[in-house]
């Protein structure tokens, strides 16, 4: 579900699907599945190279570090350290006959006794760029043990956006990211609000847990067609309507000095703004 509150109201919602996947399992998926691959043409690819890419200490040379590695070694730059045998999940679109656009894929971290650290939101841009943002887990997750056995640990992160996501959101908004970490149900959002705490816009995704097997890829497809080329297409056919109603357009080229922290930087980025890796506060829970 997408809101827009301001200046001018726009709602949608629809109906997709998402892949809920453990870093560790990927290549055992991948050998046990004949519809879904790592890096290897099927009707569904995942790709390392559509997400994070850090390179390790000591991988020097790496074309394509593994995901898990690049995402640690990512934490690690945010003075998260994780151990190898920590747990990693991502909840994130594939490749569909080869194509793939994610709006936001979400990381969720655990150490090895199941214990949440942290969560990541990786957001995606249509120029192919992408940011990442460290949620930590909330004081109330955090100091509540038995809270973390028999609920959902939740993660929460306010930051400013820094990113051009939209040409529709200005970029001195921020993100307001509310996540819990998947169960046997879904719930996460991401709204953007103003300095002085005002949200404009909401989105919520939320689902219900389903297993990850060929026989129930294959009734997806049936029942949701090429979905990265669906979630694309509603993109742009909203971005027309909201042009349509005169809401204010920015410009990507206009504020480079407002996008940081940018993963495969636009060539509009490049002369002026190179990669950085900020970090952020969580505010109190």
């Amino acid at each position: 579900m997408h809101q827009r509150l301001a200046p001018k109201r726009h709602r949608f919602e629809y109906e997709i699907f998402m892949a809920l996947l453990d870093l560790d399992e990927l290549d055992r998926l991948s050998g046990s599945l004949r519809l879904f691959g790592r890096n290897r043409a099927r009707l569904y690819n995942f790709r390392d190279a559509d997400h994070l890419q850090v390179t390790p200490a000591g991988n020097a040379g790496v074309q394509t570090p593994d995901l898990k590695a690049s995402v640690r070694a990512w934490l690690a730059s945010q003075g998260v350290i994780t151990q190898p045998d920590c747990r990693i999940r991502l909840l994130t679109l594939p490749r569909v006959f080869g194509y793939v656009f994610n709006p936001v894929s979400f990381y969720f971290v655990e150490d090895a006794a199941g214990h949440p650290l942290c969560a990541v939101a990786e957001v995606g841009n249509t120029f192919g760029e992408l940011k990442p943002y460290l949620v930590p887990l909330t004081a109330a997750s955090a100091s509540n043990d038995s809270q973390v056995e028999t609920h959902a640990p939740s993660f929460r992160l306010v930051a400013p956006k820094h990113f051009y996501v939209s040409p529709f959101s200005d970029l001195e908004l921020s993100f307001d990211f509310r996540l819990q970490s998947p169960a046997d149900r879904l719930a996460i959002g991401v709204n953007d609000v103003t300095d002085s705490g005002e949200t404009v816009l909401i989105s919520a995704l939320s689902g219900q847990r389903r297993p990850f097997s060929d026989r129930e890829l294959l009734w997806l497809t049936a029942r949701y067609p090429l979905v990265t080329l669906h979630v694309i297409t509603l993109i742009h056919w909203h971005a027309l309507k909201l042009w349509w109603k005169r809401v204010p357009w920015f410009r990507k080229a206009d504020r480079p000095d407002r996008q940081v922290g940018v993963f495969r930087p636009h060539d509009s980025l490049r002369p002026t703004a190179p990669i950085s890796v900020p970090s952020f506060k969580s505010p109190a829970a």
